[in-house]
């Protein structure tokens, strides 16, 4: 049942009438609740007398309470505005009875003023304003029952680049009652806002669950960084609808000012995510574009964002709208970037699935969309232009909640890019498996070219360690015993093939291969690195092998030769063998040797670069010094690879030790070592 009987309706709503102030009378407060459409006296400016019961408003103009002022006469204004109406009530109420004001939505700021007493308001006027982004209906009691002038004194924020001016002051009449009334009112008003927000809602929770379950597989898989972006492009959605239209109460500078990168967040992740989908994430030079064009377009949303904060004081009013003007030039430049790498892929005929083409289709529609309605905002104030809010418009409703071309489109784009990231991601999961079979088959091969368990050499004890820094490497190391020599040879050959992974892995084969066939036609190991270097020149490609070969037998005779290899340590100090090119590079160079006579208790050391080379989290390698002071400890392979290892692999590493046990008595302390050509 109305409370409000409203005198004189129709003379009494002309903004042109300059006449006494019409009274509202109020009978039979505590039967219901109805709301104050007015007319309101209106008047922008600001005065703390304007909100004294004795002010004489008959001069102002006369507003509906149901219309912002943008839409009355007043667009584009902003500042202090001040409303007055003149309430009477019945002479028969209670001196105890209360009544209650239940104030909807107002642009932006505003105090509430009963007989120009202040009985509440919401948000801080300025010098620094503040107010919530998504305001919520309040109830404010009034125990005065006596009549007189209730007034609103509202501020409005200025206005900036996308704003079209209409805003202001009322959104929706304030409602008066009965406290029980006015409750049931404000529960309609709650009711109401979820009902026509169950599809944002729910559209929400479904961009929330994708980006959970992109999250947990990328959690499980973090070099799929496909899976990260799919992320941060579905939560960035559900971060803009909390932060603005979640009634959690946020000051507007703080939700505006995270919801601009937290849009922009949306967009750089659609970007990443075309170059992937759109086989476009191996070129370097493109995925360097968009990863600087990324951190202009954060980087400048969040300048946009910080202006929110400090746009409000008038010394910088005037830059704040400026700035702002200009950032938005640049990031709306932005938009086209979709655009650009469809255009790429299409140029190149990149060969894509169905349901990419689909994802291509709809981002293109997408982005003409969005970006003509954003282009459109723009100054519409001054143009005039109703384009936007056109596009704006529900197309349809589904139990009072409307569909607009915005909401269409991005859902099927979410559809669209979650069917097309799932088929990529499962065609490349297939592909990484084969992978994995091939690479376990070369991982097989290669425990065959390094030998787990070595061949006993009389008068040695060999010890080996292999430690790739991939599942397969470049190193390699065999042992070849010679039954027909009566002193028990053997030759051993460490090396590394340049490069990392199954290439290099394969190179050790074809490398290996030819090993085993001259081991048996040259016996010397300078000759051996001869003709292995003239078979490998223009077989590896760009690559190149670096290798030391090394002859032992049962009285302590050990014969180098080393073709670029670092030199092996002997007991504590590094042994000058004679420089030589790696193997691979030109087909006419030789390989000398030296001879070194070995002496019980002797310990010699062979490694690949990858243990010289460690390095540490701070930059430093591993070194001669710190090489020198773990060979002179005498150390078993597996405990140098392992120094290795804990100081900071880079490379492949290869340790192999051999340690003489002796078969005849030392004829001096230390070993002999003298230098000897390699026969041609």
């Amino acid at each position: 049942m109305p409370l409000i009987i409203l005198l004189a309706a129709a003379a009494a709503c002309s903004a042109e009438s300059q006449q006494s102030p019409s009274l509202i009378f109020v009978d039979a407060l505590g039967k219901g609740a109805a709301p104050l459409i007015g007319p309101w006296r209106f008047r922008t400016g600001d005065d703390a007398r304007w909100a004294t019961a004795s002010l004489d408003d008959s001069g102002w103009q006369t507003i509906r309470g149901d219309l912002p002022w943008g839409r009355q006469g007043f667009a584009r204004y902003t500042g202090y505005g001040w409303y007055r109406i003149h309430l009477s009530f019945d002479s028969s109420l209670e001196k105890s009875r209360q009544f209650s004001l239940l104030v909807p939505q107002i642009h932006d700021v505003y105090e509430i003023f009963w007989n120009g007493y202040l009985v509440g308001g919401d948000g801080k006027m300025p010098p620094w304003p503040e107010w919530r982004v998504s305001q919520q209906p309040l109830i404010f009691p009034i125990s005065d029952y006596r009549g007189g002038v209730l007034a609103f004194r509202v501020w409005k924020a200025p206005l900036f680049s996308d704003d079209p001016g209409e805003r202001g002051g009322f959104y929706g009449p304030p409602f008066i009652g009965d406290a029980d009334a006015i409750a049931a009112v404000k529960a309609g008003f709650d009711y109401e806002w979820l009902r026509t927000r169950q599809l944002e809602f729910g559209e929400q929770l479904i961009y929330g669950l994708v980006a959970l379950l992109s999250f947990l597989v990328w959690w499980c898989d973090r070099s799929e960084r496909v899976l990260l972006w799919m992320t941060t492009y579905a939560l960035s959605p559900l971060l803009v609808v909390l932060l603005l239209d979640a009634h959690f109460a946020l000051p507007y500078s703080l939700a505006m000012g995270l919801t601009q990168p937290a849009n922009c967040l949306h967009d750089l992740s659609l970007w990443f995510l075309l170059l992937w989908l759109l086989h476009l994430h191996d070129d370097r030079s493109l995925v360097r574009a968009v990863k600087v064009l990324a951190l202009v377009g954060i980087s400048f949303t969040a300048m946009d964002g910080l202006l929110l904060a400090l746009a409000w004081h008038p010394a910088w009013l005037a830059g704040a709208q400026a700035l702002d003007a200009a950032i938005t030039s640049i990031t709306t430049l932005t938009e086209i970037l979709p655009f650009v790498l469809v255009g790429v892929a299409i140029r190149r005929r990149c060969r894509l699935e169905p349901a990419t083409w689909i994802v291509v289709a709809v981002t293109i529609f997408d982005g003409m969309f969005f970006g003509l309605r954003e282009a459109l905002k723009q100054g519409q104030r001054f143009t005039g232009w109703t384009i936007s809010g056109r596009l704006e418009e529900p197309l349809f409703s589904i139990n009072g909640n409307g569909v607009t071309t915005a909401t269409l489109l991005r859902g099927l784009l979410l559809v669209a890019i979650v069917t097309a990231v799932y088929i990529s991601y499962r065609k490349e999961r297939r592909t990484e498996m084969l992978l994995a079979h091939e690479f376990s088959s070369a991982r097989e091969l290669q425990r065959m070219l390094i030998p787990e368990n070595q061949h006993s050499v009389p008068g040695f004890a060999v010890s080996s360690c292999y430690c790739p820094a991939l599942e397969v490497g470049g190193d390699f190391f065999q042992l070849i015993a010679s039954p027909s020599d009566p002193n028990g040879s053997a030759l051993l050959l460490l090396g590394d093939v340049s490069g990392h992974g199954l290439k290099a892995a394969l190179s050790v084969s074809y490398v290996m291969g030819i090993t085993r066939v001259l081991a048996e036609l040259f016996v010397q190991p300078g000759a051996l690195l001869t003709e292995m270097n003239r078979r490998l020149c223009g077989q590896l490609e760009s690559a190149f092998v670096t290798c030391i070969a090394v002859q032992i037998d049962r009285l302590g005779v050990c014969t180098l030769s080393s073709a670029g290899h670092p030199p092996p340590f002997l007991n504590w100090r590094a042994l000058e063998v004679p420089g030589a090119l790696p193997l691979g590079i030109d087909s006419t160079a030789s390989y000398d040797q030296m001879v070194v006579q070995f002496n019980t208790g002797d310990h010699l050391a062979l490694y690949t670069d990858g243990l010289l080379e460690a390095r540490n989290k701070a930059g430093e390698l591993y070194g001669f010094d710190r090489l020198q002071k773990l060979f002179a400890a005498n150390p078993t392979a597996p405990e140098a690879a392992e120094e290795a290892v804990r100081f900071g692999q880079d490379d492949d590493v290869t340790v192999v030790t051999l340690a003489y046990i002796g078969e005849r008595k030392p004829v001096h302390m230390g070993a002999e070592i003298r230098p000897e050509l390699a026969p041609q």
